[in-house]
């Protein structure tokens, strides 16, 4: 399998396809190409044994995840989807994974014990669409105030104003908090 990553790369993410449906048969709900790019939908609970074995497996070595992302296809049913990138440096080969989940407590395990950078990337899903991310080492919000009330990716999120907090006007936008020091 290594000749066709330098002969056709197209060939071997095919074989890859191949090989998790071999492997994984219950587990993978869909997968296709569109444009060069493969993306594989499968269940969550198969998500963190596949990405285990797409780094571990020496024909695949996808050892970089490059992204996870959420989406929101709101009022569809699944609503949201969690997609993850990954590359594989050795083969120069990219491969998405696609979960989606239901809901409006939407959880999806996390990859952090297979790729520890997915910290960050979790967090920013986790602040900005609400999946939460079951086994996370430190799952809290990454780029919102603690006190901010929702999740603004969503696409049901209500749009709003709020007066950005900056050091001329920390006073006044504190005290107007909930939480406002007494």
């Amino acid at each position: 399998m290594r000749r066709l990553y330098q002969d056709n790369g197209m060939a071997a993410l095919s074989q890859i396809i191949e090989k998790l449906k071999t492997r994984f048969p219950d587990a993978i709900e869909d997968a296709r190409e569109f444009r060069g790019e493969f993306t594989v939908r499968l269940k969550p609970e198969a998500l963190v044994e596949m990405c285990a074995f797409l780094r571990d497996d020496p024909d695949c070595a996808f050892d970089f995840l490059s992204d996870v992302c959420g989406v929101d296809y709101w009022p569809e049913e699944p609503r949201f989807s969690v997609n993850y990138h990954l590359t594989s440096t050795r083969f120069r080969q990219q491969l998405r994974l696609k979960v989606c989940v239901t809901g409006p407590e939407p959880r999806v395990p996390s990859v952090t014990s297979v790729w520890p950078g997915a910290n960050w990337f979790e967090r920013e899903t986790f602040d900005l669409f609400g999946v939460t991310f079951d086994g996370h080492p430190d799952l809290r919000r990454i780029l919102l105030p603690q006190d901010f009330h929702g999740h603004p990716l969503r696409r049901d999120a209500p749009l709003v104003q709020e007066q950005v907090q900056f050091t001329h006007n920390f006073d006044e936008i504190d005290q107007a908090k909930p939480y406002a020091r007494q």
